[in-house]
């Protein structure tokens, strides 16, 4: 079936056979990597993080870096509630306003789906330790004050990103890898002898569901999404084994990122309410490591192949063909912080490529 027959799902903003990527990018050199971004996802391009820029690069020390009125350090054993804002906070705050000017330059006259990155308030909370060295987790007073610091921080910088890039239609990914292990109980204490308590799936789903309302406005993502100083279009994403589908679209999630590789016949039947109810996938069909072009140990399969995976998966899934290419981003399986700049860029472009073919052969 030839591309002329497919047309853009008006659910989402972005055209069908679109790509994008994880989130994280390799090196220190922001205008670079922008340009790069630009140039080899233009249909749905995102706001790059550099991690070996250093604490405060990280993707939990940017988003650290955006609370609101709750202040935290680095500390060896990690991140840290503090009583103000420390030099790495700081140099997150001046290196995220750094990336937002680059992104604006390189933005000039833009219309269409741009994508922001932070971490979700779950992760967050395993993640960023209280004063006493354990995970903020352990304490669900600290969890919702954590929450709503986040919330509040997320709407300035989508008021700031919208203020600066006014004519993008803007995708906010919370990036959930821990979300699992949380509700399986699975994080360990610091001394690694326990494991916190397993957090309620309703409580999970409630916070996630009051932070989409508060960063969205009005609702989480309804009608097309994303539209110029309209709502934002809410993604998850979780790299790790068993992403809670159901839990993430009842929270209000539009998409869902996830590893294609982890995917397990047991969770199809989740996979198909979840499209079924309008919620789209980002499917990661491309290792961030490993031996593929994305660190330079062995060379990238043919893109019609990359995405066999989705095809297959929308055959055992009973859905349209037709609603691939629309439904369905193409991206790497996660981050690619850890590949060479050269090979991060061809890993980017290979996803175009291969999400292309979704729109040409969707079967």
């Amino acid at each position: 079936m030839g591309g002329a027959g497919t047309t853009a799902d008006r659910r989402f903003p972005w055209q069908p056979g679109a790509a994008t990527g994880a989130g994280s990018m390799p090196g220190t050199d922001i205008r670079e990597t922008v340009r790069v971004v630009t140039g080899a996802v233009e249909g749905l391009p995102f706001l790059p993080e550099l991690p070996a820029r250093g604490p405060g690069a990280d993707m939990t020390g940017r988003t650290a870096g955006l609370l609101a009125e709750l202040s935290v350090q680095h500390e060896p054993s990690g991140w840290r509630i503090a009583d103000r804002p420390g030099r790495d906070t700081r140099r997150a705050a001046a290196w995220l306003r750094e990336d937002l000017d680059t992104l604006e330059e390189f933005t000039q006259g833009f219309t269409g789906p741009l994508k922001l990155q932070a971490v979700g308030p779950w992760t967050l909370a395993a993640a960023v330790q209280r004063r006493n060295g354990e995970a903020m987790l352990g304490d669900r007073g600290a969890c919702r004050d954590l929450a709503a610091s986040l919330a509040e921080g997320l709407r300035a910088h989508l008021a700031d990103v919208r203020r600066r890039v006014p004519g993008a239609r803007l995708l906010l990914q919370l990036d959930e890898p821990s979300l699992p292990a949380v509700l399986a109980g699975r994080v360990r204490t610091a001394s690694g002898y326990r494991t916190h308590p397993a957090v309620d799936a309703a409580v999970a789903e409630e916070t996630l569901r009051g932070l989409l309302d508060a960063v969205a406005g009005t609702g989480t993502g309804g009608g097309p999404g994303g539209g110029p100083g309209g709502e934002v279009l809410p993604v998850a994403h979780c790299c790790a084994p068993g992403p809670p589908f159901a839990l993430l679209r009842r929270a209000g999630f539009r998409a869902v990122s996830l590893d294609l590789a982890l995917l397990t016949e047991g969770e199809y039947d989740a996979v198909a309410a979840s499209v079924e109810a309008g919620v789209a996938l980002f499917a990661g069909v491309l290792p961030g490591h490993g031996s593929t072009a994305a660190d330079g140990t062995g060379p990238l399969s043919d893109p019609a192949g990359t995405v066999s995976g989705v095809r297959t998966l929308w055959r055992r899934l009973g859905l349209s063909p037709e609603s691939v290419a629309g439904a369905v981003v193409v991206t790497p399986s996660c981050g690619l912080a850890g590949a060479s700049p050269a090979c991060a860029r061809a890993a980017l472009e290979h996803c175009a490529r291969a999400a292309r073919t979704l729109v040409d052969d969707p079967v």
